[in-house]
């Protein structure tokens, strides 16, 4: 099962990819958590991808092309993979055509308005150790591991904003890419876990190839 997840930042994909990893028994091969590391271990693609991130901007096509290439190469991709926050762009989507054997079974495109995604990804905090993610609360200290929790420069009103300008304009045209080849799955993304999980299901089983 071949599977692209995207959306607007803070629609839910991290969470929702990791449902359907488990139920499908494939990895969930996610962009941002790629690159989020590689800052954190300061690797020389962190430090160019850095301040791109602070700034709520794309890393260039050529750099993420490369890395999900070598990725879904991999042995455990065998059997297929979810893609989170990959493609971006229409230029994105056309060489992961190229790069695969066959072509995806779906798209699913967590459909959340813009004011939705504005308060999620605003009010959020990130534990450093363990990188779990919690709603804005009186909360010192991640309940998961007991780590220090901060709010991510990525998660910020300011850079929100500006993420959510960039989707707009670089990956809301997908939707019709994706429509127009008969492979998107326009999933309603607001509502609890459980009930977005289920209309991803029944996505899933409407769109996929058998």
């Amino acid at each position: 099962m071949k599977i692209v997840l995207f959306g607007p930042p803070g629609a839910g994909k991290g969470t929702q990819g990791a449902r359907l990893s488990e139920t499908y028994d494939i990895p969930q091969v996610s962009t941002g958590d790629m690159l989020r590391k590689a800052v954190a271990d300061g690797t020389p693609l962190g430090k160019q991808v850095g301040e791109i991130l602070r700034e709520g901007k794309l890393v260039s096509d050529d750099l993420i092309i490369s890395i999900i290439r070598e990725r879904i190469a991999q042995p455990d991709c065998a059997k297929g993979f979810i893609l989170d926050g990959f493609p971006r762009t229409l230029e994105q989507a056309g060489a992961l055509e190229g790069a695969l054997e066959g072509s995806l079974d779906v798209v699913i495109y967590l459909n959340v308005p813009r004011e939705e995604v504005i308060e999620r990804l605003s009010g959020r905090l990130t534990c450093r150790d363990c990188g779990a993610v919690f709603k804005k609360s009186k909360l010192t200290a991640c309940p998961a591991c007991g780590g220090e929790l901060y709010q991510r420069e990525d998660d910020k009103r300011e850079t929100v904003e500006n993420r959510i300008r960039v989707y707009e304009e670089s990956t809301a045209p997908l939707v019709a890419f994706y429509r127009e080849r008969g492979k998107l799955a326009d999933i309603v993304g607001v509502g609890g876990e459980d009930e977005i999980a289920r209309r991803i299901e029944e996505g899933i089983s409407q769109y996929a190839v058998s």
